[in-house]
């Protein structure tokens, strides 16, 4: 027994001593699989470049008009000081805009549901307001409480609105309108803003193309030929046309940085749990989990502040220290180039060299220069978001592509859309035919989930930002997103961690497309990642018009 038991013990130390040269091997074989799945993936991204670029080649983009009136190109800022100085009226800044929105809309297919003359009514009783004031003191009082006074604003159709189309770009909503004003919709009408129209949304807003049966497709002010980005492509492609400076965007998986990124704005996802989601498609307010979040989409950094104090209200700006300066010099910064996951397409050069001239611009002003990190669940963004979307999200998404009177088969709709007879978009089939497939194992996610949760938050504690590829090409042909389906892993993966994240305009591309980065704070340290973006904003001159500027 004795002479067995120290045989095995030296069998045991044998198998010891090869197992480094065991796992080297298998590094090895791991290393060569990494690499081959590498370039099996940068050829398919190849391919599917070229055929689009192929399809698209003769169709011409069209041409967005120049502005007539440069009070259009302003910020939402400077608009309301032009008021309160009394050197523009509220009616005359919402008729620039109305203008700017029938000059355009025509070609970019944005705003699908307008309030004109209620808007021009609501900006009527404003001037009469700020007529009556024959005193400073007066004016201020009136201007107290409403940093948006006057300002237009337009916000997506799915986030209801009083008298407004409700459809979430479902036919079998078509025509039914909204009763009463969403929460986040409330909140900027208290803070002074006139609700103008609003804008159009991929069915019932899970897909990263806007584009349903009720209104049609979206496109890009920058290149017709190229997707808006979703949810909120129909807030971004109006905004950077400069038909509205101010758009209410809302945020599950990047639906309000996806369309900003592509139509190069400014857009933020404010720190889930800080506003109600009242009003948001069905939500009632009442959700006891959710990803989802809201956020302001503008062309101007300055302008996000103002939004998110009238999102939060004063006692939580207050609370969130929103208004408080912030020391650039004194953060801790660091960047990723690369999230890991073969699922995801590979970074563009254009988009690398952004992400370089960015981290260079912060190297500028701190002593310690931006440190490069990996972080070890970027490569599961998809996955992780996959799974917290059934596990947070209390809608059956059957029955609310029913309208909740009935569930949608994925059995039947399948046929249906082959034969181009489905009442449903493709993306919406598709989320079908996805919820058929094996769920995320559970174990993995929620372990998987904390490890992220906890190596992110204690790298940015509450003085830490993270500079991250707001995604790995530019905007993408119409429908080439269905072939590239997990790259809105960039965006998803920060609703699942829950934090706060401002996507910045970083120029154009080589194909005069917006490039662009995202930044992100620790939670509630929303103010971090604005400030980053108006330093950003200084360096490499943020929104650039997707037209001809001719006014001096």
């Amino acid at each position: 027994m004795a002479g067995n038991k120290k045989e095995k013990v030296e069998k045991v130390h044998v198998r010891k001593s090869r197992s480094p040269a065991k796992n080297l091997r298998t590094s090895n074989t791991c290393n060569c699989l990494l690499y081959v799945l590498s370039f099996i993936r940068f050829i398919y991204d190849y391919i599917v470049s070229f055929v689009f670029d192929y399809v698209y080649k003769d169709t011409p983009s069209k041409t967005l008009p120049p502005v007539e009136d440069k009070l259009v190109l302003e910020s939402c800022s400077t608009i309301v000081n032009k008021i309160k100085n009394k050197e523009v009226t509220c009616r005359h800044v919402t008729e620039c805009f109305i203008k700017r929105i029938k000059q355009v809309n025509s070609i970019l297919n944005a705003v699908v549901d307008t309030r004109f003359e209620k808007a021009l009514s609501e900006a009527d009783e404003y001037d009469k307001l700020i007529e009556l004031a024959d005193t400073e003191e007066k004016i201020n009082l009136i201007f107290d409480g409403k940093p948006l006074f006057g300002v237009p604003f337009t916000s997506k159709e799915s986030t209801g609105a009083k008298g407004m189309a409700w459809t979430f770009g479902m036919l079998s909503r078509t025509g039914i309108k909204c009763n009463e004003d969403a929460e986040v919709v409330k909140s900027l009408k208290t803070a002074g803003a006139i609700l103008i129209g609003v804008t159009n949304v991929p069915e019932i807003n899970l897909w990263c193309e806007t584009r349903n049966k009720v209104y049609g497709q979206t496109n890009n002010p920058y290149n017709t030929n190229f997707t808006a980005g979703g949810s909120s492509g129909g807030e971004a492609s109006i905004i950077s046309a400069c038909g509205s400076p101010l758009g209410l965007g809302t945020d599950i998986g990047g639906s309000a940085r996806i369309p900003a990124f592509n139509c190069g704005l400014f857009g933020h996802k404010l720190t889930t749990g800080l506003i109600n989601t009242k009003g948001m498609t069905f939500r009632k307010g009442t959700e006891k989990h959710t990803m989802v979040s809201a956020g302001p989409l503008t062309k101007y950094a300055q302008d996000l502040i103002p939004v998110i104090k009238a999102f939060l209200g004063p006692e939580k700006s207050l609370e969130f220290k929103i208004s408080q300066e912030v020391d650039l010099s004194s953060l801790k910064y660091y960047y990723v180039n690369d999230p890991d996951d073969l699922r995801v397409s590979p970074i563009s050069d254009d988009l690398q060299i952004a992400l370089d001239r960015a981290v260079k611009s912060i190297t500028d002003i701190t002593e310690l220069p931006p440190l490069k990190v990996k972080l070890s669940g970027t490569r599961y963004s998809y996955s992780l978001w996959r799974y917290w979307m059934t596990r947070e999200e209390e809608s059956d998404f059957a029955a609310a592509l029913g309208n909740n009177q009935s569930r949608v088969s994925v059995w039947s709709e399948v046929p249906k859309t082959i034969l181009c007879r489905s009442n449903h978009t493709l993306a919406a089939v598709l989320k079908l035919i996805d919820m058929q497939l094996p769920k995320v194992n559970e174990t993995w996610a929620l372990a998987e989930t904390e490890k992220l949760s906890n190596e992110i938050s204690t790298l940015l504690n509450d003085d830490g930002v993270l500079l991250f590829p707001s995604s790995p090409t530019t905007a993408k042909h119409h429908c080439e997103p269905f072939l590239h389906p997990y790259n809105f892993a960039y965006w998803a993966i920060f609703n699942v961690l829950k934090l706060p994240v401002t996507q910045v305009p970083l120029g154009l591309g080589k194909n005069g497309l917006p490039l662009g980065i995202q930044v992100v704070a620790g939670m509630h340290q929303d103010r971090l990642c604005v400030a980053v973006a108006n330093h950003l904003e200084k360096i490499f001159g943020g929104w650039k018009p997707p037209f001809i500027t001719n006014i001096e």
